[in-house]
Formats: structure tokens, C-alpha cells, sequence
């Protein structure tokens, strides 16, 4: 798997909210998923593109009704642009891959996660905004000015890969 190898595990996918996001796809046994479905389905649409410093809490609810909380944005976000660039790359992601077989779910399927135009151009700015001002996130509260410079650096890989530029 590519993202495996290239950036799932470093500072993108190694998460709990990660694990959080992947068991959430896995638990919705479709072959496809529209990237605009996981949006609403985490709150991220009730953002308006502003994954800073969001004021609103993102969860979803589980399969078995417990509500799952996810702790920055910004992280869910570049998760999801990896699984992108896996699904560009290969055709789709195999979710139990991505965790050494360790998900929940008894069926995982290869997942393919679409997305429309103006999603990926979401994304796209997203990732071009946290590439130029990693400290202006959320997620900076928690981790030092080095790690998120790092995190930025490998966002900057991700972002040119999956929209070139």
C-alpha cells in the first residue's frame, strides 16, 4: 500500500482519531464513500473550510450508538487527503491494511473515497493553509513547534502529490 510506505504513520494515520475515522469507514461496509458523506458525517461540513481552531466538536455516532469524539480538525483532514492519494494511486484503500488487521469490524472491504472538484480544491487550500502557518492550528496545542513543522513539511509532499504544484 503507498501511503502506507510513504505517510500514514508519520504524524498522518497515527492517531487515535485516525483509528477513530478508519473504523468509522470500515463500519460503513460500502465500496465507495463520498468525501462530502464523511464530512457530514464528523460535523467537518459545519465548519465552512475553517479547520484552525473549529468551535464546534466533531463526532460522529458510532454503530453501536457511542458517540466518538475527534480532536482536531486538521488531523482528520490530512488523514482523509492521504486515504485521497491512496485512492488516486491504487483505485482504493484496504482499511485493515492500514491497521495490521487490528479493526473492529469482521468485513473490512477496499474502500474507494470520492470526491468532487470543489472537495479536492477544499483540500487542496487546506493543506496549502497548514503548509504556510502550521502554528495557526488547533493542533498546535499539543504538540511542540518542531513536530509541526515536520507535519506541515510532510503535508507539503502529500498536497503535491495528490494535486501536483
Amino acid at each position: 500500500m503507498y501511503i502506507a510506505k510513504k505517510y500514514w504513520g508519520n504524524y498522518i494515520g497515527d492517531t487515535d482519531d485516525s483509528l477513530t475515522l478508519v473504523e468509522h469507514l470500515a463500519g460503513k461496509q460500502k465500496k465507495e464513500i463520498p468525501l462530502a458523506e464523511i464530512f457530514s458525517d464528523f460535523g467537518l461540513d459545519n465548519l465552512h473550510g475553517d479547520f484552525r481552531e473549529p468551535d464546534v466538536p466533531l463526532t460522529f455516532t458510532d454503530s453501536e450508538g457511542w458517540e466518538r469524539d475527534i480532536h482536531y480538525a486538521i488531523a482528520l483532514v490530512t488523514d482523509l487527503a492521504a486515504l485521497l492519494l491512496e485512492c488516486k494511486i491504487s483505485g482504493s484503500v484496504n482499511l485493515d491494511e492500514l491497521f495490521g488487521g487490528d479493526l473492529e469490524e469482521a468485513v473490512v472491504p477496499d474502500v474507494c473515497i470520492t470526491a468532487m472538484p470543489e472537495e479536492h480544491e477544499l483540500i487542496n487550500r487546506t493543506l496549502e493553509d497548514f503548509v504556510s502557518a502550521p502554528l495557526a492550528y488547533d493542533l498546535s496545542e499539543m504538540e511542540s513547534e518542531e513536530d509541526m513543522m515536520e507535519m506541515a513539511a510532510i503535508c507539503g509532499k502529500l498536497r503535491k502529490e495528490l494535486y501536483g504544484g
